[in-house]
């Protein structure tokens, strides 16, 4: 399977503490960081595994922080966004399995063996309908399906966990409406958007899977931050 880890950002949000380094390079304990601890636990439980690291701010610490992965550069970081850091990966989207993981996202191991390594036979994002307010990111369902990823909703399903997992199908469809945005020049969209408006335009049928037995967080505040390490 092939994942694609997303650890461009300034992590601006978190400043002064993200001043010095990204978010993916936060410590959870004397020896991992977030991004090492995702690597490690994806190669743990899918020994096959293909990863492509996308690298923005910082990216030569990045870099010197984990090995045997593939590294993929954005050097607009600071002027786009995730669509176009998606994009400079998006040789790894032609794959029978793909993994899209944001790279300020902490996983439990149990979560990582039992849901994230394994594949699909659909796209499927992921959510935690026990988070249903005040979340970054969120998603709204009916039914089976995804009607919208998106920050702007009140009411919704659960939160966004910030992962998405294609088979062959999508991650080709995935692929081909990227790179019609990034050809008329909408670098400044998160690479969800693309999804929302695969939905609303051509009626793509998006899935989705609740974690929210499992032990998870994505790092926006000192909160998460405090609970990152918690997490086993």
């Amino acid at each position: 399977m092939n994942y694609i880890l997303l650890a461009a950002g300034k992590g601006s949000h978190l400043h002064p503490i993200t001043l010095d380094y990204p978010k993916p390079l936060f410590k959870l304990n004397d020896d991992e960081t977030v991004i090492k601890r995702t690597v490690h636990l994806i190669k743990k439980y899918d020994q096959s595994a293909e990863i492509a690291v996308v690298t923005g701010f910082m990216k030569d610490l990045i870099e010197n922080e984990i090995k045997n992965v593939h590294f993929c550069h954005n050097p607009f970081y600071s002027i786009t966004n995730s669509s176009a850091s998606l994009w400079f990966a998006k040789e790894y989207l032609d794959a029978e399995q793909v993994t899209i993981i944001n790279g300020d996202i902490v996983l439990s191991e149990k979560l990582m063996q039992e849901i994230i390594c394994k594949e699909v036979s659909k796209p499927t994002v992921y959510l935690d309908s026990s988070i249903q307010k005040n979340s970054d990111w969120n998603v709204q369902v009916n039914q089976d399906k995804v009607v919208v990823v998106t920050e702007d909703l009140e009411e919704y399903h659960g939160e966004y966990a910030g992962i998405i997992k294609l088979e062959k199908k999508s991650a080709h469809i995935l692929k081909e409406a990227l790179e019609e945005m990034i050809n008329k020049e909408m670098y400044d969209q998160w690479y969800e958007d693309v999804f929302n408006r695969l939905i609303f335009k051509d009626n793509f049928n998006l899935y989705y899977e609740d974690i929210s037995d499992y032990q998870w967080t994505e790092i926006t505040d000192i909160k998460d931050l405090v609970n990152a390490r918690k997490i086993k």
